[in-house]
């Protein structure tokens, strides 16, 4: 007679889960836990279940391995939920313990920064460029970002992210190519890490300003994200239900050698019309030079010129804002995302140019386009926000016990 177990009726024994399949929702339970007490911190447990559909006993445990690692703590004073019942003891982040480092080269400078686990800026400093050797560039960059955690003494540093523009693979940690800087195939992780003796996670700036959006700025929450950096590099990064599009080798985003119509700018790749030859910082600045707006290569001066009442500077950040809005929208049109997020200076500066943004989208979904959250740091979150997002995405593997 068959045993019960091997009945051909009886229902068969569940199916284990494979290691790395449980592995990777052991991550995404501990990442969404934390999420919820940055987004709802001074939090209770109970909510976090709620919010997260987890179990009470899970939530609890996730928090017991926070709490031991420095990465949240339990409120001061007891609460009652709507003022009765019995008290419970809210959860919020510490983040009077840790910072990340952040690196972002740009074409004029590198800017260093220390932010802490939600994401504000505690120090920053720019380094301008005497060169751009590669070596040379990181090499400084790394020395003063030990300058700049001895600042802190009190903070211990989980890590570092570095962000460029142009073409940046993630995984293999390399600048792949950086044309206005004359790179091609650098290593990043290898000699920033050697000189700080911290894990470094390198990414796009483009994307490392989605996860900067939707960890601490206007898209946290929205299903979709299409971010569009406008400077001296142009380029875009997409998002959809909390995952950044890398695309092979990191190559997605790519988008300065898309067409403008009615593009009269001369590009480096023999065309003409060119995205980043038409929006780049560097054709905005010669305009305003050619116009004696400003006398330099910084876009800043001319966002002062203008609010100093010049009227060529204010034509010439509108124009430029203007045009910005039609590339948003002629991607908005491609990927329908639910919020537009703009990083560019005269949109992040004036309402004018912003609404020369929206007029440059147009129709119903022109509200959707936003400035960047992070218009007075923008670039030391690009650098920062690439090891917080490795830190809320896998936190127990990204915590001080794993480094």
């Amino acid at each position: 007679m068959p045993t019960p177990l091997s009945h051909p009726l009886a229902a068969p024994a569940p199916t284990p889960l494979p290691p790395a399949a449980d592995s990777d929702r052991r991550r995404t339970s501990a990442s969404v836990v934390l999420r919820s007490v940055l987004e709802h911190g001074p939090v209770a447990r109970s909510t976090i279940a709620r919010l997260t559909g987890l179990s009470p006993a899970s939530v609890t445990d996730y928090c017991a391995r926070f709490t031991e690692r420095g990465l949240i703590r339990e409120s001061a004073v007891p609460r009652r939920s709507r003022g009765v019942g019995r008290p419970h003891v809210p959860v919020d982040l510490d983040d009077s313990r840790f910072v990340v480092g952040g690196v972002h080269v740009a074409v004029p400078h590198t800017t260093l920064a220390l932010l802490d686990l939600r994401g504000r800026v505690v120090r920053s400093r720019e380094l301008p460029h005497d060169g751009t050797d590669p070596r040379r560039v990181l090499a400084r960059a790394a020395e003063r970002l030990v300058g700049l955690l001895r600042e802190a003494p009190g903070c211990r540093p989980l890590g570092i992210g570095f962000s460029a523009g142009g073409w940046v693979d993630r995984e293999s940690g390399t600048v792949v190519e950086h044309p206005l800087l004359g790179w091609r195939d650098v290593p990043v992780r290898e000699p920033i890490g050697e000189r700080t003796g911290l894990p470094v996670h390198v990414d796009g700036h483009a994307r490392a300003l989605v996860n900067a959006e939707r960890l601490f700025g206007r898209a946290r929450g929205s299903r979709s994200m299409l971010h569009l950096f406008v400077g001296n590099v142009v380029d875009a990064a997409f998002a959809t239900h909390d995952e950044v599009h890398h695309g092979p080798r990191s190559q997605a985003g790519a988008i300065a050698h898309l067409p403008v119509p009615g593009g009269t700018e001369p590009c480096a790749c023999g065309r003409i019309g060119c995205l980043q030859a038409e929006l780049g910082e560097r054709t905005l600045c010669r305009r305003a030079r050619a116009a004696g707006s400003i006398a330099g290569v910084n876009p800043v001066h001319l966002v002062r010129a203008a609010a100093g009442g010049d009227a060529t500077a204010v034509r010439l950040l509108v124009e430029r804002s203007r045009m910005t809005g039609r590339a948003a929208g002629m991607l908005l049109d491609i990927l329908n995302p639910d919020v537009v997020v703009v990083t560019e200076v005269g949109a992040m500066s004036r309402p004018d140019c912003l609404e020369g943004l929206r007029e440059g989208v147009g129709g119903a979904r022109a509200a959707s386009v936003v400035p960047s959250s992070f218009k007075d740091h923008v670039l030391a979150m690009a650098g920062g926000c690439v090891a917080l997002d490795v830190l809320y995405r896998d936190p127990l593997g990204a915590s001080p016990e794993a480094i």
